[in-house]
């Protein structure tokens, strides 16, 4: 594979070429080359009006797609378009990997050369580079009168956007969560400098980590610029919007155990109203009334507010190796029936019986020996077109509920967290006073409104230093590793626990932590002596 910083001089170089929206039919060839065919040198893209729309579109591509193995034409939806949400539900205990396929993720046997975590380093620095290309490259084409300044920082908004999810996955994988140490311990290299001459190959090296709170300082500064520079009306869900660039800071201000942080952001989406049916006065979000919606009206529902699109070409999803669809639906419907609803969250005590998520979003395959339940938020197992849902305004309400009840205001928590809770439950099953502990009520529905959309790892890594030890995994949690094929461990009436034989990791062991590409240390001197212990 090639050193790191090489590979993003190649795609600065190269991907901004001519290629179409993950959504449509085609997607771009091999973006490491330097000229690959089909596509348009940098030097020619940022004088052409019509080629810098190619260039942003070739960006949400890259974003969808992605490389494996350093190939552009078996991409497995890195790190956006599928395998961000796979690995975030792997590294977590709510799915069960039921083949060797996401192994190494799921009982955390990973190294610096293990192709998953290796793809997400290299991937999210990919779109970081592409990213940055693409604001030098608007910036200067509005000086020359190419573009219209405001045109011009549209787009930057939408590559800092980018840029800014990008650097929180790195950020939940490969460091300490903020509340360890108050953001002091190694955070990752703020990469906003396009890497695309051999000079800044050089200056690149000399990046190191920072801490995790000069990261999340950047990121709040790219989703700072990019809520000025949306639009605020319009509700394109696979293009970044203000609304998104707002929703995005109630879950990075979560991250940060900001509160305050993360009320004032719903505010402005319209999480201070009073319910029930609360609406954001930006881009017009509001749940939908079922809560399948979000993933049978994929382009045109009212919550969903930024997801990457897949589009029905080979090169344009993840494929048959990383589509969702693919990936988290049963055999019998035409996926590959690889990983599994766990059984210990369908019958967890907090799911009550009735509830339209699983009647709706979870499908038990036929074949005999295999009655597994699967995720059924993705159900497009011929063409792989399903969007891999980023942002919803479901999670906006509960981060901000989380916010509300983490300050003592139960009132207004407890009418968030309702409003998610009530379209899927039975009336007899309704909350009529909070609970107990309101967080932690919170937090369950976030394990089950969020099933196979890549929340949990988040959220365990999130807590590790709460307060309260009841919101905390102390580590990497247990996990089952089998289970039986008959489906009698999917029991409502009963809710057997199956006990996990894969044993939790600590949080103090090296494992919580992905390692630093072997790549990017030989390439790098400055990373090389920043490895993550353990590595």
């Amino acid at each position: 594979m090639r050193k790191l910083l090489q590979h993003k001089y190649n795609a600065g170089k190269a991907v901004l070429g001519a290629v179409v929206l993950a959504a449509a039919l085609s997607s771009c060839e091999k973006f490491t080359e330097l000229q690959p065919n089909a596509q348009i040198p940098e030097d020619q893209v940022f004088v052409d009006s019509a080629n810098i729309d190619l260039a942003v579109n070739g960006m949400y591509n890259n974003a969808a797609v992605g490389s494996y193995a350093d190939s552009y034409t078996a991409g497995r939806g890195y790190p956006f378009g599928a395998a961000a949400i796979e690995q975030d539900e792997m590294r977590g205990e709510d799915m069960v990997n039921l083949a060797t396929f996401y192994q190494l993720t799921y009982e955390s046997t990973y190294s610096t050369v293990s192709a998953n975590n290796v793809a997400m380093w290299l991937n999210l620095y990919s779109l970081i580079n592409q990213a940055n290309v693409l604001i030098e490259g608007v910036q200067g084409a509005a000086q020359k009168g190419v573009i219209s300044t405001a045109r011009a920082e549209r787009f930057e908004a939408e590559a800092r956007f980018l840029r800014a999810l990008a650097h929180h996955e790195l950020l939940i994988h490969f460091s300490f969560p903020y509340a360890d140490g108050n953001g002091s311990k190694p955070g990752v290299p703020y990469r906003d400098v396009a890497i695309n001459t051999p000079q800044r190959i050089e200056e690149g090296k000399k990046v190191g980590r920072g801490t995790v709170a000069e990261v999340y300082t950047k990121i709040l500064a790219d989703l700072d610029y990019a809520e000025t520079k949306l639009p605020s009306t319009a509700k394109l869900i696979s293009r970044a919007s203000k609304g998104a660039a707002i929703a995005l800071k109630t879950r990075i201000k979560l991250h940060k155990g900001d509160w305050a942080g993360v009320i004032a952001e719903g505010a402005k989406l319209g999480t201070d109203g009073a319910g029930p049916n609360f609406t954001s006065p930006i881009c017009g979000y509001k749940l939908t009334a079922s809560p399948d919606e979000p993933f049978t009206n994929q382009a045109g529902n009212d919550e969903s507010v930024f997801s990457i699109a897949n589009g029905a070409a080979s090169t344009a999803n993840g494929g048959v190796n990383g589509a969702l669809p693919n990936m988290l639906g049963p055999a019998d419907k035409g996926g590959r029936g690889l990983v599994a609803t766990s059984p210990n969250l369908y019958n967890a005590s907090f799911w009550v019986t009735g509830d339209k998520r699983r009647d709706l979003l979870q499908v038990q395959q036929t074949t005999d020996k295999a009655k597994y339940f699967f995720n059924y938020k993705y159900r497009d197992y011929i063409n792989k077109t399903d969007w891999a849902p980023i942002v919803r305004y479901a999670e906006v309400l509960l981060n901000v509920g989380e916010a509300y009840a983490r300050q003592g205001n139960t009132a207004q928590a407890f009418l968030l967290l309702n409003a998610v809770r009530n379209r899927s439950v039975p009336e007899g099953s309704k909350f009529t006073t909070p609970p107990a502990d309101l967080v932690l009520a919170i937090l369950q529905e976030r394990r089950i409104e969020f099933a196979g959309e890549g929340r949990r790892w988040p959220d365990i890594h999130r807590l590790q230093k709460d307060a309260n030890p009841a919101y905390v995994t102390s580590g990497i949690p247990a996990k089952v590793l089998s289970i039986k094929g008959d489906g009698s461990e999917y029991d409502l009436v009963n809710r057997p626990v199956v006990t996990p034989t894969k044993g939790a990791i600590p949080y103090t062991d090296f494992r919580f932590l992905w390692p630093i590409p072997a790549t990017e240390i030989a390439a790098n001197p400055t990373l090389a002596a920043q490895q993550n212990a353990g590595y």
